[in-house]
């Protein structure tokens, strides 16, 4: 799950050809062995997925409720802290949503998006049809990705960038539901402009988003519908006085704080050393994160399976509850020159630290 940031590819594009990495052959042991886990552990539970989504929930607005009536600082940031990261974790289902089938967890999606996707305006369709591109085999990497930049490559200017953007994304939801999808509807031009480029969770500035067809196409009116009643509400409730000038903000602070902790994900999602090329699974395999267990941060950081990154460009379809045993049986049965042992990484800062290093080479 990522954010919209309009960094230059151009940053990128300068390095020399003599840089450009040798192709990385698939590992045929390990993709064998992933598959077989497919299989096996591609079942969905329900309970799991309900019962994950209703805690964050209850938790992430029953914080909230605390953050605007607080009446000591301490409290007040205490809860809105507990607030974002539980909303956080609500909101990062939008990925398992992205990933799975109709029938996989009965009405989910529509419980998703009236609990957490129209509140936080965040509908599940700014991600579905977008982040199967990031999985398309030929497309991982490239121009056609909407979520990959070459962020080790580019300037070391662009890392903070990349962070700091998104604690403006509040305000950008507020514009896009309140303003742009009502003046949308009237004006066709501004239309194919909003869908295009402001209807999809993208860092990559290149990618232009299809207009939508058939069923999903309904679907996504409706989501949109509800979330621009539900901008145009906020608005209308603040500009009258019925909501205080002080929660709003809250409610904006905490909604920020979820969209920034996302964008530090991201930022170490992968290694963003690809300079543009088809790559083989393997290759987009090493090119991702897993930070697993025995790092606990990475549970509030990364949830819903998010530690996972890597793993979860070996098996897509497998659900989040299942990928911490698909890990541990995956790290026994590979030998230790594996490349599925190559992707582990201890936390946050070492990843960070090298991405940054990275983007401080000289590649003139």
């Amino acid at each position: 799950m990522n954010s919209s940031i309009a960094l230059d590819r151009r940053e990128a594009e300068a390095v020399p050809a003599k840089a450009v990495a040798p192709r990385i052959a698939d590992d045929k042991a390990m993709l064998r062995a992933a598959a077989e886990m497919a299989r096996d552990l591609a079942a969905y539970r329900p309970a799991v997925y309900w019962g994950d989504l209703i805690a964050s929930v209850v938790i992430g607005y029953g914080a909230l409720a605390i953050a605007i009536t607080a009446n000591g600082l301490a409290l007040g940031l205490i809860a809105g802290l507990v607030s974002a990261l539980a909303l956080y974790r609500a909101v990062s289902f939008i990925h398992e949503i992205s990933h799975m089938k109709p029938h996989s967890v009965p009405g989910f999606r529509v419980g998703w998006n009236m609990l957490v996707g129209i509140p936080l305006m965040v509908p599940s369709f700014m991600y579905e049809d977008v982040h199967v591109h990031h999985h398309a085999r030929t497309k991982y990497g490239t121009v056609e990705d909407p979520e990959y930049l070459p962020l080790a490559l580019m300037k070391p200017w662009t890392l903070p960038m990349f962070v700091l953007v998104a604690v403006l994304a509040p305000i950008g939801l507020l514009i896009r539901y309140a303003i742009l999808s009502p003046l949308s509807l009237v004006i066709p031009a501004l239309r194919k402009h909003v869908v295009e480029r402001y209807s999809g969770l993208v860092i990559n500035p290149s990618y232009r988003r299809r207009m939508p067809e058939g069923r999903f196409r309904a679907e996504w009116l409706a989501m949109e519908a509800g979330a621009s009643i539900w901008a145009i509400a906020l608005i209308a409730l603040l500009v009258t006085g019925i909501i205080p000038v002080k929660a709003f903000l809250i409610f904006l602070a905490i909604v920020s704080v979820t969209t920034v902790i996302n964008q530090i994900r991201t930022l170490v999602a992968h290694l963003w050393e690809n300079e543009g090329e088809a790559m083989t699974v393997t290759a987009q395999y090493l090119d991702s994160v897993n930070v697993p267990p025995p790092a606990l941060l990475p549970m509030l950081w990364a949830p819903v399976g998010l530690r996972y990154h890597a793993l979860h460009h070996l098996l897509p379809s497998v659900p989040y509850h299942n990928l911490g045993a698909a890990h541990r049986r995956l790290s026994a049965s590979l030998e230790t020159g594996s490349p599925y042992h190559k992707a582990s990484y201890p936390g946050l800062p070492g990843l960070v630290g090298k991405i940054a290093r990275s983007t401080m080479i000289d590649r003139r």
